[in-house]
């Protein structure tokens, strides 16, 4: 079985250099596609306490997190996740890695055995660490090359996600 857990945020975003109001997160779009091919079941990693719809004061926010090493409460978790062989794991870049609250996921459950399929979302700076940053916290994990997706072009994500997910040695 297989499970799509990913951070996604609303509200002002970042986009080719302005900001936009948006109602749905580009991480959750591409999340959706991958749903779309896949039909895994979703999982959406939401703090207690979110950061703020403005764009500018969440991004100060995010890096006051990184700067601290914080682990931000989530406001729920999956009982466990023993019975997915394959996790796609989807965030925005933030700072170079991933939102602290990933973090708080990952270190949550035991991935032992388990494939993790990053898929981030950025606006020109890539995957950053982030990828480097899922090794280290899930040791025994598979950790497998990131789909990256520029924000902006995230509802035109379909044939990436396809081919993303056909050229996997899971799918073979």
């Amino acid at each position: 079985m297989e499970l799509i857990a990913y951070y996604s945020r609303a509200g002002e975003n970042y986009f080719s250099g302005e900001l936009r109001r948006i109602k749905e997160g580009n991480t959750e779009i591409v999340a959706k596609e991958i749903q779309r091919t896949t039909n895994a079941d979703m999982f959406k990693i939401e703090q207690s306490r979110p950061y703020s719809e403005d764009y500018n004061t969440c991004i100060k926010e995010a890096q006051d997190d990184l700067h601290n090493n914080a682990r931000p409460e989530l406001s729920n978790m999956p009982e466990n996740i023993e019975k997915y062989d394959t996790i796609y794991l989807g965030y925005p870049n933030y700072w170079g890695t991933m939102p602290m609250a990933v973090f708080t996921f990952l270190e949550a459950f035991n991935f032992s055995g388990k494939i993790i399929r990053p898929f981030c979302i950025h606006e020109g700076s890539g995957t950053g660490r982030s990828e480097e940053d899922i090794k280290k916290s899930c040791p025994s994990a598979e950790v497998r090359t990131a789909l990256v997706v520029k924000g902006g072009s995230a509802e035109n994500s379909y044939e990436a996600v396809r081919n993303w997910i056909q050229t996997s040695e899971v799918y073979k």
